[in-house]
């Protein structure tokens, strides 16, 4: 095998951090740049592979492949296909903004701080690159460590309570996971995702492995009733950690039903499909609901993202549905796009929303919605883009917030009207709490002598914030370049996840 692209993105970011920490504090001003630097080149480099990525084709790509545990069959094998393309190009983009956003911000062990997110960017590109599921594994466990340390360090003041909290809810979530791939690996011989999926599973085996990747699963998206660790931990962690909890770690929990629930026991996912669409329904209405009570701006983006992201469980799930009302797998691709789609623009929505209050954090060191007010007649740079985000994570139409959730929506349709209906809902929610924060801390007469202290953006966070608002407005005006890339590989997963694997 070459040292190939994958590997670069992989191991760049993480040899960068390393950089950055032996520089330490006394040089943190090369540290910066060395993050900054990386972090760049990482997106630049994942830029070439979107370039030279060959559309129409299910077949994974720039392909890598060595020995790694010999005596396990364990193997570094990496590849990326239309599904984790994308999810790969969000992680190195959104990383970009995080270190910027951080760059006068963070004042107590910078250093350790660029480096944990340097090392966590390689740690995720590599979940959503490994195709040997030990690997798989690997990555995936280790890039909790930097978010602990993240979290935990540079939290607020219920920083340890809310680190304990999501460490050991995903890491109990994650011990299931590896109990089924340990006894899939004992059926195939090795680790090869692609071997799990071609696994003749009886339908109990796919019961058992079905739940097990759902709790593992179900943790990281998080559904509703194991939702409760992230409000805790977006409230403690530090702006840019709820950056990246909400743009990219959320997004395995998706990016693992996708690539193991559905073609590895598809009948078990048939069969229990009212499960997981039950969840789905209840964190998009209820969850929602939650939403409109919240007093902290991010504890409402949080419960926000819980409720945007049963959308992706949803389409991705109801595809069994669609197959048996219509015969056809047209509409089953659509929900899958569509959950995909609301993948990409959540991850680009609500990293907006967290850093937009971050920017208020920083002036007024407070989260409190009552404690703002008239914002726009002292910030209206602002003003503007936090208003542009919010109406994009109400869904507004001509932004990304609208394309993912309206194809979910539209393949609801054609699997139940009761499905399309509450995950409709879900529009109207959104707009509600969303537009009642807006209303509360952009508009009306100036609050208090402490709103009407504030300074507009510096070019710094504008920078941020409109390179953000471009992308959004890019992808709700456009989204053919990434319909087309995930197109074929959509179809293969929806056509695995069909298919029964149990004998006539």
């Amino acid at each position: 095998m070459q040292f190939g692209l994958l590997s670069v993105l992989i191991w760049l970011p993480i040899a960068a951090g390393i950089l950055v920490l032996l520089l330490g504090e006394r040089n943190i001003r090369a540290g910066r740049w060395v993050a900054l630097v990386a972090a760049l080149a990482t997106f630049a480099i994942s830029i070439l592979a979107y370039t030279g990525f060959r559309t129409g084709t299910a077949d994974f790509q720039f392909v890598e492949r060595m020995a790694w545990i010999p005596s396990l069959h364990a193997t570094y094998y990496l590849g990326l296909d239309g599904i984790t393309l994308p999810l790969v190009l969000l992680t190195t983009f959104m990383t970009i903004p995080v270190v910027i956003a951080a760059w006068t911000v963070i004042e107590q062990r910078p250093a350790q701080y660029y480096a944990a997110f340097l090392v966590m960017e390689g740690l995720m590109i590599g979940v959503f690159s490994a195709m040997d599921s030990l690997l798989f594994y690997f990555f995936w466990e280790a890039m909790l460590i930097p978010m602990f340390l993240i979290i935990g360090i540079w939290g607020g003041p219920r920083r340890v309570y809310a680190t304990i909290k999501f460490f050991l809810y995903t890491f109990l979530g994650s011990v299931l996971m590896l109990a089924a791939l340990i006894y899939m690996y004992v059926q195939a011989g090795d680790y090869s995702i692609a071997a799990f999926q071609r696994l003749p599973l009886t339908l109990m085996e796919q019961r058992w492995i079905f739940l097990a990747f759902l709790l593992a699963f179900a943790v990281k998206v998080p559904m509703w009733p194991v939702h409760t660790w992230l409000p805790d931990a977006h409230v403690e962690a530090p702006t840019g950690g709820s950056v990246i909890l909400a743009a990219i770690m959320l997004k395995m929990g998706g990016y693992g039903f996708l690539r193991f629930s559905l073609p590895i026991t598809p009948d078990a996912s048939h069969e229990l499909v009212w499960l997981v669409v039950g969840m789905s329904l209840i964190a998009v209405v209820y969850i929602g609901f939650v939403a409109m009570v919240q007093a902290d701006m991010k504890k409402l983006i949080a419960y926000s993202s819980i409720a945007h992201m049963g959308f992706v469980t949803l389409g991705s799930f109801m595809i069994y549905s669609i197959v048996a009302n219509t015969g056809s797998l047209k509409g089953a691709v659509l929900g899958v796009d569509g959950a995909m789609v609301q993948m990409i623009s959540h991850g680009l929505v609500s990293g907006a929303l967290f850093l937009c209050v971050g920017v208020l954090y920083d002036r007024l060191h407070s989260r409190e919605i009552s404690t703002y007010g008239g914002v726009v007649n002292v910030m209206p740079k602002f003003a503007a883009l936090m208003v542009f985000f919010c109406m994009a994570n109400a869904g507004l139409p001509g932004t990304s917030g609208f394309v993912g959730e309206f194809m979910v929506i539209i393949a609801a349709f054609k699997a139940s009207f009761w499905y399309s209906f509450f995950a409709a809902l879900t529009l109207i929610l959104g707009a509600a709490y969303t537009l009642w924060m807006v209303k509360r801390v952009v508009f009306g007469p100036v609050a208090n002598a402490k709103v009407a202290s504030l300074t507009d953006m510096n070019g710094r966070e504008s920078l941020v914030l409109g390179v953000l608002a471009v992308a959004v407005l890019l992808l709700g005006l456009y989204p053919a370049p990434l319909l087309n890339i995930m197109e074929a590989s959509v179809h293969h997963l929806v056509t695995q996840a069909v298919h029964s694997k149990l004998p006539l």
